[in-house]
């Protein structure tokens, strides 16, 4: 089995790496879309399809299952792609990102009051950071820069 991991530079290949380190039996395939990064000052339909283009081309390469590992695309295109690319195009596939895993593994590790979250424009504009946390630990105080 493959799995592709998709972000839209090189960012992502630490996401790879973790990979690689924890599940050494997998076939990975990576894709960076350094030639229209930065995707943190483009439009929620722009990162859609740029988003749905990639994950369509890693499907194309017999992958399995899909990890966005580009935070902005996770905030902004992921649940529309699951929602309606996926049951469109292939219903059998899935595609995961890396939002709810980093917000689970930082409730675990810091027993703080206080979190703050630095991401692009769109990231921090589209809440899903602090929505997440708040799901998992009540009275906690948030702090979100865009950079």
């Amino acid at each position: 089995m493959s799995i592709g991991v998709f972000d839209s530079g090189f960012g992502g290949l630490t996401v790879l790496k973790e990979f690689l380190r924890v599940l050494p039996a997998y076939d990975y395939i990576y894709l960076g879309d350094n030639a229209r990064a930065p995707y943190g000052n483009k439009s929620d339909q722009v990162l859609y399809d740029y988003t749905g283009q990639a994950v369509d081309f890693l499907f194309k390469q017999d992958c399995e299952v899909i990890v966005i590992a580009c935070h902005t695309a996770s905030a902004r295109a992921l649940r529309m792609v699951q929602q309606e690319y996926l049951p469109a195009y292939y219903p059998d596939k899935r595609v995961l990102g890396v939002v709810v895993p980093l917000v689970e593994a930082a409730v675990k590790l810091s027993r703080a009051r206080k979190l703050g979250v630095i991401g692009t424009r769109a990231t921090i504009s589209s809440g899903v950071y602090k929505k997440e946390l708040e799901k998992l630990r009540n009275n906690l105080e948030i702090f979100q820069q865009a950079c």
